[in-house]
């Protein structure tokens, strides 16, 4: 739905990290009118006494194993008990991962039940729509995909080029490290989303050598060379990969020691990250 207010001033922006008391209202009102529906007895079916057509849902079935998956989460999620953010999400892509569209079929009159089939596919369609309205309505940097993930968006203007690039630099390696890189900085924990800055200046360690030379300084100012042939530019660029390489000595970022200066937010962490995927972007281009 495009509701008239985003229409007239556009769509709130997305930069909340938890999960407002209005969401998890609406994140419980959801999940609530899915279960009235029954969408859930398609993987936790209650079956009818006479020749066993499914006609609810079994909620201890589905409680147990959402407790054996998610031992935080209460099954039916409760108005007055937000459990914590990460949390939240995990029950999102658990009632993602066990809903379909429950169809009426057969009304058994004695039992007065409807006997139940179910289009898994539409279910988990309508499912991400709603949650993903919640989330742009209020403002939060998740979204919930089409496989059931749940991922961090960036900037847009950064995520529309993040989202297409594909990595194939002849290095293997350093494939491995700016895929792994960028899975980890969409992840909504922030603990992951510090370890795909680190791999990503692991990437940046392995960019400044592929080029065959008999050192790292000599492989860099090639690399370099090739970026940008107008002086001032290329200055610009030797400046910023000097900076950058101070930046991943001095803070901790890829070294533990207890001298680094700390990261404390997660803002800091996103900058960054795209400060160096878009110097590492730029030189591959330039290969």
């Amino acid at each position: 739905m495009n509701y008239f207010s985003d229409r007239e001033r556009g769509a709130k922006p997305r930069t909340k990290e938890e999960i407002p008391d209005e969401l998890w209202g609406g994140i419980v009102g959801l999940i609530s009118s899915e279960l009235s529906k029954h969408s859930f007895a398609i993987d936790f079916p209650e079956k009818c006494p006479d020749g066993g057509a499914v006609s609810a849902t079994d909620q201890q079935q589905l409680s147990l194993l959402l407790k054996g998956e998610i031992p935080q989460a209460e099954w039916p999620p409760r108005l007055d008990s937000k459990p914590d953010k990460l949390v939240v999400l995990d029950l999102i892509q658990f009632c993602f991962r066990h809903i379909g569209e429950a169809r009426r079929g057969h009304y058994h009159s004695f039992f007065k039940h409807d006997h139940l089939s179910f289009d898994r596919q539409a279910g988990q369609e309508r499912f991400r729509e709603a949650i993903n309205l919640l989330f742009s309505r209020n403002g939060v940097v998740f979204e919930l995909t089409e496989t059931g993930d749940i991922i961090r968006l960036g900037s847009p203007v950064f995520q529309e080029a993040f989202e297409r690039i594909v990595f194939s630099t002849g290095d293997s390696i350093l494939d491995s490290l700016l895929e792994d890189a960028r899975r980890k900085f969409t992840s909504p924990d922030p603990a992951l989303r510090r370890e795909g800055l680190e791999k990503l200046w692991d990437a940046w360690e392995r960019v400044k050598t592929i080029e065959p030379s008999k050192d790292k300084k000599e492989s860099t100012k090639k690399i370099l060379d090739r970026a940008a042939a107008e002086p001032n530019f290329r200055n610009l660029l030797e400046a910023e990969a000097k900076e950058l390489t101070r930046i991943g000595n001095e803070f901790r970022i890829r070294h533990t020691e207890t001298n680094k200066i700390e990261l404390n937010e997660p803002r800091q962490v996103d900058y960054l990250f795209y400060r160096m995927f878009t110097m590492i972007y730029l030189l591959l281009l330039a290969k």
